[in-house]
């Protein structure tokens, strides 16, 4: 979606891993601040979908660009999900781009399937990156088909080198949160990838306010900025302007001839539903569930410790072990504490998988 093209050229099938930069880049000390300030009820203002049209110069309607967020689960984790896709054709060659990414409340990536096509004959062109956050740290492969060519590069990153990460999906909302709020910071530097998975810096930047026609309507919409500045090619500008509820106005890369843009105003569904505060003490059926549940981990609970007598016994030690020595660091005598038990421990397997 994002981005400069990438010069491709590797030996079919060959498989490279991306070079150091000479210097490590990093995001600005705001820009790590503000996602770390994210509240949990931005973010449900951010879970309701957009729809743009995608339309040329010439005012042509060439396809449509859709972006959904919603609430879910990943690895039993509780995530925000962001789904965009844009599918249309230019010169009649079918295109698009879709992205699926999975984020934490502070939009740091735990996951994201990157996919962009162009179907030209004879030179179609197929880009894919999937990137996953495992044992500190993020996991980068990225294929890329040109005709019959095959390229491959495969990166590693440890998590502490990438705060302030911002990907072709946690962009968007991103910067629909920073049109919420209806003010950009100042040195809002983030770091990306480049084409080559490096490391690069990306910023954005407040917009003067504009004047926007809708469906016969004149609004004023917020407008951000954002810059992917590259070390080896020149920098590539968008601008996205947002309603005042935060929906997607208007989205444009400069210099290109395609926009993407807002033709009719937020239809009930892109809204989404009115959202009611929860107090689950006084809805009768959630109150009841409640109890029935407590009542049953309770009786779990109660069961696991007749079980296992010597459970009692343990923390009754421990505690008045404790009482007696009172340290400081509680944590550290813990650990020396139990730190014996771990003999106790069954011999594990050795046979691999």
């Amino acid at each position: 979606m994002e981005g400069a093209e990438e010069e491709v050229g590797a030996p079919t099938e060959a498989e490279t891993v991306a070079p150091e930069l000479p210097e490590m880049l990093t995001a600005s000390e705001n820009a790590v601040a503000f996602m770390f300030s994210i509240e949990p009820a931005e973010l449900v203002k951010c879970v309701s979908p957009d729809t743009l049209d995608t339309v040329s110069e010439g005012g042509r309607h060439l396809g449509k660009f859709t972006v959904t967020v919603d609430f879910a689960h990943r690895q039993l984790q509780p995530c925000v999900m962001l789904h965009a896709q844009s599918k249309g054709a230019i010169d009649d060659s079918p295109c698009g781009t879709t992205v699926t990414t999975y984020l934490s409340g502070d939009l740091e990536v735990l996951e994201e399937e990157y996919h962009e096509y162009v179907k030209i004959e004879g030179h179609n062109l197929d880009r894919r990156c999937h990137m996953l956050q495992q044992d500190g740290q993020m996991v980068v492969n990225k294929v890329t088909v040109v005709g019959e060519e095959v390229s491959k590069v495969s990166v590693s990153y440890p998590m502490s080198d990438l705060r302030g990460l911002v990907t072709e999906g946690s962009n968007l909302i991103l910067m629909r949160l920073l049109a919420l709020r209806k003010k950009v910071p100042a040195d809002m530097t983030f770091i990306c990838f480049d084409n080559g998975l490096h490391i690069i810096q990306t910023s954005f930047t407040q917009l003067s306010p504009e004047q926007m026609e809708v469906r016969g309507q004149t609004v004023e919409v917020f407008g951000v900025q954002r810059i992917i500045h590259s070390v080896v090619e020149s920098p590539t500008t968008w601008h996205c302007y947002y309603l005042p509820d935060g929906h997607l106005a208007s989205r444009v890369q400069l210099g290109s001839p395609i926009m993407m843009m807002r033709l009719d105003f937020p239809s009930e569904e892109e809204k989404g539903p009115e959202k009611i505060p929860l107090v689950w003490e006084e809805d009768m059926q959630l109150h009841s569930k409640f109890l029935d549940r407590k009542a049953e981990l309770k009786a779990d609970h109660a069961l696991y410790l007749r079980q296992h007598p010597e459970i009692r016994a343990l923390v009754s030690d421990f505690l008045q072990f404790l009482l007696l020595r009172k340290p400081e660091d509680v944590f550290t005598f813990a650990k020396e504490y139990f730190l014996p038990f771990t003999n106790h421990r069954p011999a594990e397997s050795s046979q691999s998988l």
